[in-house]
């Protein structure tokens, strides 16, 4: 196959690009640009797709023995990501946009481009297994459970993982870095990126509030309606939050008060204690179904296990779609789920890692 390898610059591409060569495959690295500031470098483990990995995907494509490329995806990534993260916050809800760029940027975009130059699939670093039974792509998590990825996967269509390649499904992370210093790849030990990749110092509350300015408004107890104090917007918040809410007096029973709600309107912060945080009951819009089956090709209300977050958060549920919203019953009662975040939901099996029957946006909890 013709498969074009993205290549960020980290270690997870540069194996799943050599990986790739190992199987016969014509491969081509491409690196995406998506800084508007190109000039912007790494910082420790903060932040990616800056020069210097742009220089260490280069160096890796070149020990390897294969084209390379670098293609802007700036304008792209502002649009389907950045601001789409903003205009999340600004609304009350809290986005993934780790999950948005694997849909929008390195399956949508760049899958598209490349199959218009006639690549057979598209080749990344992320940890999920991957295979076609019947002629469905079914999508599992990783034999490294610290590292799976398939949570910001699950938002992919069948058509895109048909056309997807995911060759450190069945590795660990200590086995890749152990590779790739067999390999002789300079990126063996480089550390790997985190938090928000286009907020490199880590405080997304000054990032919202230089975008979308002072929106002042109360902090009210969600019992009583007392007014605790006053703050610059709502999108300085997300549910569940505990620390930095500017509350000054400490609640009658002397516990920590945590964000339950946001109300963008009339710029409401609504907060209470731990035990008013727990969610058994989740609906979510726009479902997607990897493997092209509704839930997985399962009639009537599914069992199976829900995740509202990328590393935890996880409940034994009962899944059903009704009309077309995804309707989820928890368990066991989840905290600090919010509105915006995706829910996805998996059919457990120990000896060939869980698979996954489909995502969707969460909208309403109770």
């Amino acid at each position: 196959m013709r498969v074009l390898a993205a290549m960020s610059g980290g270690v997870d591409s540069a194996v799943a690009a050599a990986r790739a060569v190992d199987a016969g495959h014509d491969v081509v690295g491409v690196h995406l640009a998506l800084s508007a500031k190109p000039g912007t470098l790494r910082t420790g483990a903060r932040g990616c797709c800056t020069v210097e990995d742009a220089h260490d995907a280069r160096r890796a494509a070149d020990l390897l023995g294969i084209p390379f490329y670098v293609w802007d995806f700036a304008e792209r990534f502002t649009q389907d990501v950045i601001e789409d993260f903003v205009a999340e916050y600004s609304a009350g809800r809290t986005p993934n946009p780790c999950l948005r760029c694997n849909e929008r940027i390195k399956f949508e975009a760049l899958l598209d481009k490349a199959l218009a130059l006639g690549f057979d699939a598209v080749c990344t670093g992320h940890y999920a297994r991957l295979s076609v039974v019947d002629g469905r792509p079914q999508l599992r998590r990783s034999a490294d459970a610290g590292k799976d990825q398939s949570y910001v996967l699950a938002s992919l269509t069948s058509e895109q993982l048909r056309h997807s390649l995911f060759p450190l499904g069945d590795s660990t992370k200590t086995e890749v870095r152990a590779e790739a210093a067999e390999r002789g790849l300079a990126v063996a030990e480089k550390p790997d990126s985190h938090d928000i990749c286009f907020i490199p110092d880590g405080n997304t509350r000054k990032f919202l509030t230089d975008r979308l300015g002072e929106q002042p408004g109360v902090l009210v107890d969600d019992e009583t309606g007392e007014v605790l104090g006053e703050h610059s917007g709502v999108h300085g918040f997300t549910v569940g939050q505990r620390k930095g809410l500017g509350i000054q007096a400490p609640a009658p029973s002397g516990r920590p008060r945590y964000v339950l709600a946001l109300e963008p309107v009339t710029g409401t912060v609504r907060v209470g204690g731990a035990e008013r945080l727990s969610v058994d009951q989740i609906v979510a819009s726009r479902p997607v179904w990897p493997s092209g089956e509704v839930l997985g090709g399962i009639a009537g209300p599914v069992e199976c296990v829900a995740q509202v977050r990328a590393h935890g958060g996880t409940s034994p549920a009962v899944a059903e779609l009704v009309g077309d919203q995804l309707h989820v019953r928890l368990r066991e009662p989840l905290q600090g789920v919010a509105p915006g975040q995706a829910v996805a939901l998996y059919r457990p099996d120990r000896t060939a890692g869980d698979l996954v029957l489909g995502s969707a946006t969460i909208t309403t909890t109770r």
